[in-house]
């Protein structure tokens, strides 16, 4: 059995943030975090604070450590750790009688070090032969020294951060060596190693801006967004996720999506999101594996079963767009593009709560519509399943080119009807756009799905012709005339003659398309995403 001492050097008139070992940092004080590092390795370790400082031992005792009285003479800001950590060794192991393999100098300026992180290193030297261990942190930086009283380079040449050659300065946190090498000016042996930190781990409290640091990484919560998105279903949810993802900065975003929602993943990866698939059948496992703080569900409807194992696990949640029994355990629960006649707690619903993208937040809003219509636009959304866009054209091609109308067609990802758009000449292709706000604000009508599109074109101000690509697209209320829209209804059923008069009626008539406009301007929809910003914050960090 390989007996290990931890030794956690906490003096007391620290200099430049006083009394900073007992100070509270994230609700405890500071050299509670070593002490916690040490106490919850999965080795039996020996944890013990060495001060000169009684509130500071006292603390430590409560805490759970035991205590070494630090002499007078090595409690001098000019004493170096080699003959505290040496002094305290051997006076520990005299009182205990333990012959110590490995002793390790743990300092109370590193909070965020983990006790899986110690434990990996302390297994990484019983694996292999290492005398000392230190940990450090990659620091590749263009920098430079003084000589002679001028600065130069420490670099020969200008390169970008990635691709200087890489040095490591010790972070502090951690030294361990074994016993045989611990003498009074020294706590190194011959074959050293470096194990490298990041995320937070490397800090090492020096002043009061470290301090700010740590308390930001103490507050940090994992959030996983489940989502779903796929040729079948659109990639609604996806950007709809992403939205929230973009206005959340202060905790770690991961994102898992559904086993078939592939096309969803390359999206959320081609945003250099953390992005992983659904691997297990049963996805709360995956999500478990991941071990978040809070879950975003954006996959449409979840089970009671999968929503009280979250529960559970002590998992905070926020469904999105879910009437699914699971809903009556979310501790959140925002549908914007539903209404509900049964009241519950902490459950949201209408356009008051729809997350707008930044173009649409920003988006110049039509406050007159034109009296006559010279551009029109079909934008059935990422991947138009029924393909309305090529009904539409059948629909309105004809009276669009005798009446000099343009037609713009944007296509999303996942739109694999193209070839048969070639037919229609007069047209203009647009695939996967990332400015459709600018593409709206330039039509007099729009043809769209009954999505999340209808709020962005509220946002503007231009009149629309929805058709839903489903019966559940029908069961969102937002998109009907007392928004100001020209609902068809499901567009798979729609007979090509019914569109087109629709859609001439309305470009024939400047009162209908002034009074559609006039209607949206009414409905708040901007100022929906300032309001679940702080709802979702107050969630995250409850």
């Amino acid at each position: 059995m390989c007996e290990i001492l931890l030794i956690i050097p906490a003096r007391g008139n620290s200099k430049g943030i006083p009394r900073k070992n007992i100070r509270d940092l994230g609700g405890n004080p500071l050299v509670y975090y070593a002490i916690n590092t040490g106490l919850n390795s999965r080795f039996d370790i020996d944890v013990y604070v060495s001060s000169d400082d009684s509130e500071i031992l006292q603390i430590s005792k409560t805490l759970g450590a035991k205590t070494h009285k630090r002499s007078e003479k090595l409690s001098g800001c000019e004493v170096t750790l080699d003959p505290v950590v040496y002094d305290a060794y051997l006076d520990i192991g005299s009182r205990t009688g333990k012959k110590y393999a490995l002793v390790i100098t743990l300092q109370p300026t590193s909070p965020i070090l983990k006790s899986s992180t110690l434990d990996s290193a302390i297994q990484k030297m019983l694996d292999n032969d290492i005398d000392t261990m230190i940990s450090a942190a990659k620091d590749a930086h263009l920098s430079w020294k003084k000589v002679d009283n001028k600065f130069v380079p420490n670099y020969t040449k200008r390169l970008n951060r990635q691709e200087l050659d890489c040095v490591y300065r010790e972070t502090g946190g951690f030294v361990i060596t074994k016993s045989i090498f611990l003498t009074e000016q020294s706590r190194l042996g011959k074959n050293i190693d470096l194990f490298l930190l990041g995320d937070g781990e490397e800090i090492d409290i020096d002043d009061y801006v470290d301090w700010g640091i740590c308390e930001y990484y103490l507050k940090k919560k994992k959030v996983v967004f489940v989502v779903k998105g796929n040729n079948r279903f659109g990639l609604g949810h996806i950007y709809n996720s992403l939205i929230i993802a973009n206005d959340i900065t202060n905790h770690h975003l991961v994102f898992l999506v559904e086993k078939d929602s592939r096309l969803g993943y390359e999206v959320i990866q081609s945003k250099n999101y953390e992005v992983y698939m659904q691997e297990d059948d049963n996805i709360v496992n995956d999500v478990l594996r991941l071990q978040p703080d809070v879950v975003i569900n954006d996959r449409l409807n979840t089970s009671s079963d999968y929503m009280m194992a979250l529960k559970d696990s002590g998992v905070r949640t926020v469904n999105f767009e879910d009437l699914g029994d699971g809903i009556e355990y979310a501790d959140m629960v925002i549908n914007a593009i539903y209404t509900s006649e049964t009241f519950r707690e902490n459950h949201y619903y209408g356009f008051s709560y729809y997350l707008l993208r930044d173009e649409f937040q920003l988006g110049r809003v039509v406050e007159k519509v034109s009296r006559k219509v010279s551009k029109v636009l079909i934008a059935f959304g990422g991947t138009d399943p029924n393909n309305l866009t090529l009904k539409v054209l059948n629909s309105i091609y004809s009276y669009c080119a005798s009446n000099e109308i343009k037609i713009k067609v944007v296509l999303g990802l996942g739109y694999d009807n193209t070839e048969a758009l070639s037919d229609f000449g007069l047209i203009d292709i647009y695939n996967n756009v990332s400015n459709i706000s600018d593409f709206m604000s330039e039509a007099d009508i729009i043809f769209s799905a009954m999505g999340r599109t209808v709020y962005e074109i509220t946002s503007l101000g231009i009149p629309a012709i929805l058709m839903a690509q489903n019966k559940r697209e029908l069961s969102h209320t937002f998109g009907y005339s007392q928004n100001g829209f020209l609902n068809l209804g499901e567009g798979k059923s729609l007979e090509c003659n019914v569109i087109r008069e629709e859609f001439i009626k309305l470009s024939e008539s400047y009162a209908i398309r002034s009074r559609m406009n006039k209607m949206m301007a009414q409905r708040d929809v901007r100022s929906g995403r300032s309001r679940v910003k702080k709802m979702i914050k107050a969630v995250i960090e409850d």
